[in-house]
């Protein structure tokens, strides 16, 4: 039988389980496997809050991928376009060189963007929680808020800083604000001058309850232990402009505020929309057995890809998260090795297990296979979970380690300035990356 060529494009939860899943179940002799990916690391996305609070290193989170893959070729780079009809994928390498990859199968997992809206400021003043280096450079601006209020004698500048703002009442949003309102809290101990008063984090959100898919219950509790900690949620609202110093509410009220982290959902990649197949809600429509209709060499899954929830049922798709990401992942690599060989595929079905939100320290909210959970037994099952599901017995033990250290010692409120030449904006990490249109791919696998 000839090599099949297999490229996965991407290397979150989706693509890196499913190019794993590839390689124990294909023979070198079977396929020439190719993974596509900017970063030489898989990226455990639900403990960015922890790097951003300092509770945990970057590297604790950043599996590497050359360590991990025993014999797949890695172009480091992101895929700029697909050609379906000529089985071309095209990747704008980390040098900037464009380059034709084909293949014979290919697996699209590109994950997803932070969802923006045209809101006046945003893109050059909102900050994301999408990657390490937004994690990093949120940590650093947070810091020198309180460095540059602490020694400014300005009270209106000193106000601004101090203000923190996050827009989203999701687990991303609501994880985010309650880890960095405990490094803020903390930091007043070393920073004299500045008015514990006016130390203040807002979460902001559309939804009439945060995070509702954990419940009203437990979104309640969320609130509860946010409020206990002085946070200010505002439900039934959002942004309606950004400043270098202020942030517009849609209620009308203005805050001043130097801090502004956007994390009001994301959008899938928009790499889908250059393969001009049929999509829902930006994401690629694929049937269960994650194929696009018709075709037994495209599939997609995670958050670029829009599978129908068997379990639901009702038309429902499958939600955006590591949970189903990594079990389609097993489900695409077995129809993979289907197409390639000519066996049926099979189809993906999962029970959702629950949901867990860490809120820093003892405190957390968890619902494990239906049950609700809070505070010290929620948090025991939040951070079980997240060591299970890290990939690798070095990053579990890293993690570990980082969270003990951090119980024990504290947090040494260290100010990197590894980025001091960039804002650290949105438009800085995120929507600076170009896609072909449908002309110029065509032009380019033609070339």
């Amino acid at each position: 039988m000839q090599q099949s060529r297999v490229v996965v494009v991407g290397a979150g939860f989706a693509g890196f389980e499913t190019v794993r899943h590839l390689e124990r179940s294909l023979a070198p002799q079977d396929a020439d496997i190719t993974l596509i990916s900017p970063g030489g690391y898989m990226l455990y996305l639900p403990l960015l809050p922890h790097v951003a609070a300092g509770v945990i290193s970057s590297r604790s989170i950043a599996v590497p991928l050359y360590r991990m893959l025993k014999r797949t070729h890695i172009v480091p780079g992101g895929a700029i376009g697909v050609d379906l009809d000529a089985r071309v994928c095209v990747v704008r390498k980390i040098t900037g060189e464009v380059v034709n990859v084909p293949y014979d199968h290919i697996v699209l997992s590109p994950g997803s963007v932070t969802r923006t809206f045209d809101i006046p400021g945003l893109d050059k003043y909102g900050r994301g929680m999408k990657n390490l280096a937004e994690a990093v450079a949120l940590r650093d601006h947070v810091i020198a808020q309180l460095e540059l209020a602490n020694s400014s004698s300005d009270e209106s500048e000193r106000r601004a800083r101090c203000q923190f703002v996050v827009v989203g009442g999701g687990y991303a949003g609501v994880e985010t604000a309650a880890c960095l309102e405990m490094v803020t809290t903390s930091a007043l101990d070393h920073f004299p001058r500045l008015d514990p008063s006016q130390v203040r984090w807002t979460v902001v959100d559309v939804a009439p309850r945060l995070m509702p898919e954990l419940g009203e219950n437990l979104g309640r509790a969320a609130l509860e232990i946010l409020a206990r900690r002085g946070v200010d949620v505002r439900l039934e609202t959002s942004v309606s402009e950004v400043t270098s110093d202020a942030v517009t509410l849609t209620s009308g009220d203005v805050l001043p505020c130097r801090t502004l982290v956007w994390t009001a959902g994301v959008a899938a990649s928009p790499l889908i929309a250059t393969l001009g197949a049929e999509t829902v809600r930006g994401r690629l429509a694929v049937g269960a057995d994650l194929a696009i209709a018709g075709r037994r060499d495209v599939f997609a899954l995670g958050d670029a890809a829009a599978v129908p929830d068997l379990d639901k049922g009702d038309g429902a798709v499958c939600p955006p998260t590591a949970q189903y990401a990594m079990r389609q992942a097993k489900i695409a690599a077995h129809n993979v090795v289907a197409a390639i060989k000519s066996k049926p595929f099979k189809e993906f079905m999962h029970k959702d297990l629950g949901l867990v939100v860490d809120l820093g320290g003892t405190e957390a909210v968890a619902r494990p296979l239906g049950r609700e959970l809070r505070g010290l037994p929620a948090q025991a099952i939040t951070r079980g979970y997240h060591l299970m599901a890290l990939p690798s017995f070095r990053a579990r033990a890293r993690v570990g380690a980082n969270w003990t250290l951090h119980a024990v010692a504290g947090d040494d409120f260290v100010r990197l300035g590894f980025l001091s030449g960039r804002t650290g904006s949105l438009s800085d990490f995120e929507h600076a990356h170009s896609y072909l249109s449908r002309e110029e791919l065509a032009e380019q696998t033609r070339a």
